[in-house]
């Protein structure tokens, strides 16, 4: 059991990172409005998504 909770630490700290990282790249390419709008509705669609299959 402690080896799966050590992945799960792990793999949570990898989308972190990646979601940094596509922070930072959105920025030097001067798309962050972008970015934001596309994490909301991402947010959003998840949310539905999860309370239809509840």
């Amino acid at each position: 059991m402690a080896r799966r909770a050590i992945f799960s630490k792990t793999r949570g700290k990898l989308y972190s990172a990646a979601k940094f990282m596509g922070d930072v790249d959105a920025i030097e390419e001067g798309q962050v409005g972008r970015r934001i709008a596309r994490r909301l509705i991402g947010k959003v669609t998840g949310r539905v998504i999860g309370r239809l299959f509840r």
